[in-house]
């Protein structure tokens, strides 16, 4: 009996259905943590690992990003270009550009590295547009790169139009979608080194050849002589246009967890004292666990077994995932649904268990195909051996005058076999003959001895 793998997945979605999507709704007996008070009305914060949302305000409006529009652009910079690539300034990156820079000259060389620290750290707005030409051969090509990153991460309500930031009416995104793409560049090390740096030097170019040009990270919660500074930071991108207002990302990370927080249109160094407000609270009121170990083994998906067919032969829970909860939240109050995969490209993953408490959801797990070979049955139809694990078969070639003389060679042995059957049988004969004849003359020679010796006695 052959087993289909499709039917096999089917039986694994109906057991999951039955034990997740058809159970009891739990209550949560506790509600979601509030959040502080802050200045700012537009904010977020979202746990890295698992993409929980631990607070927001307003996280979806549409607004003008300002500078950290180039979280996005060193993304693209770091998955398209190689550190050691030569970056050279063209006249619009020079002319074009406004605001904060290292004061570039047309034609100048720099390497992709020394662009990426002055656009993280000092924010040079001609290293973007140099960036974006050089990763998309245009500045219009690498725009469209960036759009199409933003859709796919998720991001709904993001429309970029340039590299760096600087006001334009068709460069807008919000807070949700920021965190996001801060979540997806953070994933990256080389990133996570560029954003955590807080100086660097950039040694003298072709432009400037007596020159050193020295740079300073702008976010300020780095730095332990800063007023705002924040011990639990690592980096992060700060912006400011008239338009935008200020608007401010930082990473931070505390006992295992690891925060984004976004806000915008904030007034001047409310943006660094609201995000301080917020991390604060979201570190004390949140902890993260692993799914595995800390929901216990009744919290865990059994799928169904028997001798005759395991579903979990060929799929299995991505165990390292993790869930971020309020620390007083109680284990079972957490509830799980069965998300399927419909994404036809992604051929490993089944689908995965949503989990979610209050209302939020805190954490998924995947349910991932473990490329297990389902065994076959004595009673089921063999499949055929792969041809390139089959035997090579020998082959071995006659010659047709070889066929005609072997053939000749039989009805020779044949006609000789013949012939001595039939001699036996007339040798057998011929002795027969000569025996009875022999006979009957040994017969008469007694018959006559005796006649002679009457004839004596008388």
């Amino acid at each position: 009996m052959k087993i289909n793998i499709k039917k096999g997945i089917c039986i694994l979605m109906t057991a999951c259905c039955t034990l997740f999507v058809a159970a009891e709704t739990v209550t949560a007996a506790s509600s979601w943590p509030k959040g502080p008070k802050i200045e700012g009305e537009y904010a977020i914060v979202m746990e890295l690992e698992s993409g929980t949302v631990l607070y927001e305000k307003n996280a979806h409006t549409q607004l003008y990003p300002a500078s950290i529009t180039k979280i996005m652009t060193a993304l693209l910079a770091l998955e398209n270009s190689k550190m050691e690539e030569k970056v050279t300034f063209s006249y619009d990156s020079v002319h074009k550009t406004e605001g904060s820079g290292i004061w570039r000259d047309v034609d100048e060389v720099m390497t992709m590295e020394q662009c990426l620290y002055a656009l993280m750290l000092n924010s040079a707005n001609e290293c973007a547009y140099a960036i974006a030409e050089h990763v998309g051969e245009s500045l219009e090509d690498f725009v469209a790169m960036m759009n199409e990153r933003a859709a796919a991460l998720g991001c709904k309500n993001t429309h970029f139009n340039n590299p760096h930031g600087l006001t334009d009416e068709q460069h807008y995104t919000s807070c949700y979608d920021m965190a996001l793409i801060s979540r997806e560049a953070f994933k990256n090390d080389a990133f996570r080194q560029l954003t955590a740096t807080k100086r660097y030097e950039i040694p003298p170019t072709n432009k400037h050849p007596n020159e050193i040009t020295y740079l300073k990270n702008h976010q300020k919660m780095l730095f332990s002589d800063e007023t705002y500074y924040y011990e639990y930071c690592v980096g992060g991108k700060p912006g400011y246009t008239e338009a935008a207002d200020h608007t401010l990302v930082t990473y931070a990370e505390k006992d295992g967890m690891t925060l984004v927080c976004v806000v915008m249109k904030e007034d001047k160094s409310n943006d660094f004292e609201d995000s301080i407000k917020l991390l604060n609270e979201c570190f004390a009121k949140f902890s993260i666990y692993n799914i595995e170990e800390s929901l216990g083994e009744d919290l865990q998906p059994k799928l169904p077994k028997s001798d005759f067919l395991s579903v979990q032969s060929f799929v299995d829970l991505d165990k390292e995932n993790k869930i971020v909860l309020p620390i007083k939240a109680d284990f079972a109050d957490v509830e799980r649904k069965l998300i399927i995969n419909e994404d036809p490209a992604d051929k490993d993953t089944v689908g995965y268990l949503q989990y979610s408490y209050a209302d939020h959801i805190v954490g998924t797990v995947d349910i991932r195909r473990t490329g297990a070979v389902i065994q076959q049955y004595p009673f089921g139809k063999q499949q055929p051996i792969p041809v390139e694990e089959q035997e090579p078969k020998k082959v071995v070639r006659v010659s047709m005058l070889t066929v005609v003389l072997i053939i000749l060679g039989v009805l020779l042995v044949a006609a000789a076999g013949f012939g001595i059957y039939k001699f036996s049988d007339n040798f057998y004969l011929i002795r027969y003959k000569f025996k009875t004849r022999r006979g009957r003359n040994a017969g008469e020679g007694i018959i006559s001895q005796k006649r002679w010796k009457r004839r004596r006695r008388r």
